[in-house]
């Protein structure tokens, strides 16, 4: 390249001293001669100018055999050179010169590059436009000719993200960068050498790592549409028989955030039946065991039944379920197993489909509006209660603690896994299972009724059970066990054991998730 560059320098230089010298042999030539009307350099310059340009005012014009010479030279350059500026001002406009020059016009405004564009590219660029007009939406790919132009204002520019940055110049706030297809970080070219970028990059991934030291985070599409299906449809206290089918990458995070999350009484048996290989999932999860019946209902704790066999053949199972959630990763075939449960089967609880499009009389969940939105995929919002409780937490202790930023993977979900079943808290506090949404007036609602009720000796220990069997879950989930100390290389925890076992000092520590009400809702306020 810097070869090509030198080249491109030598040929410049040498056209303008072969122009220069072409001025001085024609203002050299005619000013000898009497009638001559070029008689400076400034005269031979317009006459060459109005030449080259084919203008042709005749206002000068050479008189000398010489100059007559230099004027054929300007003449039979005219058109080469026309020919020339025409083709620099078509390609300035049909290439990347024209985006990258209006783009370095709106440096102060924020910018997000995809560097692709896609369905997903699309919704996500589309919402952050509605929340904020006055941005810059780039996708790092030249517009194909079929391709419908967006109904938002975009630029669609084929060079790196590098070329890019160098554009933004260092003004305003940092770009914005996002890999929306799966898995893209390792693979697409614009990724490469990101990390060392002033941007913040967003990559899509189905690994469970969270983040990267440094610029990069990892948003999780199948976690997201998971958290946000069960806080706008949460476990009823009626219900006791879920069904799953499909256990891809869609099945696995509901089941996850259901583990997690749908802890609502001591005395609860909610039974899970899965529908799809989970060899895997039960080889990961090896202590699940610990807190969950598996493989068979039970009347006095949760169950996880994996079925390996077809889910047509259980009558029985699906006409008694309160709730069907239909999550296959092929879209087509979940809405074939959607119609055919709806002719075939005596359904009486609600059937949820995972779908990307809408259908009148179809209970629908994650489509790509609901997930690809900046909240969810750049989490301010949907993580801010987690924040919010790790910054009470380093402010409650003496000792040095982590910020959200430096916590590893496993802390960083320990504390949303927290904040998530908080709002579980709230609609057992109040009696409201429609709750979906953290505020100031419902989170002191909420615990002023917890503060109510924990008068009662009784209240508070079962309040301590029912965080207590939430914390055990998500331990054991992450194959932590019982040890008489605490140690997290090993994975074991004193705390691990049945509620009973606790000492007075443990249990009390499982009053600190239900004061979080009263600090989060300071915080708000």
């Amino acid at each position: 390249m810097k070869r090509r560059n030198k080249i491109y320098l030598y040929m410049t230089v040498l056209l303008i001293v072969i122009y220069l010298a072409l001025l001085t042999i024609l203002c050299l030539s005619e000013y000898t001669d009497s009638q001559a009307t070029i008689r400076s350099f400034s005269d031979a310059f317009w006459y060459s100018i109005v030449t080259l340009t084919t203008v042709g005012y005749g206002d000068l014009i050479p008189v000398t055999p010489l100059g007559h010479a230099v004027g054929i030279v300007f003449l039979l350059l005219s058109a080469g050179l026309m020919m020339t500026l025409f083709g620099a001002v078509l390609s300035f406009v049909t290439s990347e010169g024209l985006p990258l020059f209006l783009l370095g016009l709106q440096r102060k405004k924020d910018w997000y590059y995809f560097a692709d564009y896609g369905a997903e590219a699309n919704v996500l660029a589309a919402n952050i436009y509605k929340e904020d007009p006055d941005t810059v939406i780039i996708f790092g790919e030249k517009k194909d000719d079929q391709m419908e132009f967006p109904d938002y204002p975009c630029l669609f520019i084929s060079v790196s993200p590098a070329k890019i940055v160098a554009r933004k110049q260092g003004v305003g706030t940092k770009c914005k960068v996002f890999l929306m297809k799966e898995n893209d970080i390792g693979v697409n070219s614009r990724a490469v050498d990101l990390h060392k970028l002033p941007v913040e990059v967003y990559a899509r991934t189905t690994n469970g790592q969270d983040h990267l030291p440094g610029n990069i985070r990892f948003f999780h599409s199948y976690d997201c549409c998971a958290r946000q299906y069960w806080r706008t449809r949460p476990l009823c206290a009626h219900e006791n028989t879920i069904v799953i089918i499909g256990f891809g990458n869609y099945g696995r995070f509901i089941l996850e955030r259901a583990i997690f999350t749908n802890v609502i009484s001591i005395d609860q048996h909610v039974a899970y039946h899965i529908f799809g290989d989970a060899e895997e999932f039960l080889a990961t999860h090896r202590y699940l065991k610990e807190v969950f019946s598996m493989g068979e209902e039970s009347e006095t704790s949760d169950s996880l039944i994996f079925h390996n066999d077809c889910w047509e053949g259980h009558h029985e199972v699906l006409e008694r379920a309160d709730r069907i959630i239909i999550c296959k990763d092929d879209e087509p075939e979940g809405w074939n197993i959607f119609w055919r449960l709806n002719r075939y089967y005596r359904v009486s609880g609600h059937i949820h489909l995972h779908s990307n499009r809408a259908a009148p009389g179809v209970s629908y969940f994650g489509t790509n509006e609901e997930i690809y939105t900046p909240n969810q995929i750049m989490r301010t919002a949907l993580n801010q209660a987690a924040i919010t409780i790790n910054e009470i937490f380093r402010r409650s202790v003496s000792y040095p603690t982590l910020s959200w930023e430096n916590l590893d993977d496993f802390h960083r979900e320990s504390k949303i896994s927290a904040a998530d079943h908080l709002l579980m808290k709230m609609r057992i506090l109040l009696k409201d299972e429609t709750i979906t949404e953290f505020t100031a007036e419902t989170l002191e609602k909420a615990y002023q009724v917890y503060c109510e009720t924990t008068k009662s000796g009784e209240m508070k220990d079962n309040y301590r059970r029912l965080d207590h069997m939430r914390w055990l879950r998500f331990y054991t989930f992450y194959n932590w066990s019982y040890g008489a100390v605490r140690n997290d290389a090993a994975r074991e925890h004193p705390m691990l054991c049945p509620y009973d076992r606790l000492n007075p000092e443990q249990r009390r520590e499982r009053d600190a998730a239900w004061e979080l009400l009263g600090s989060i809702q300071t915080e708000l306020k």
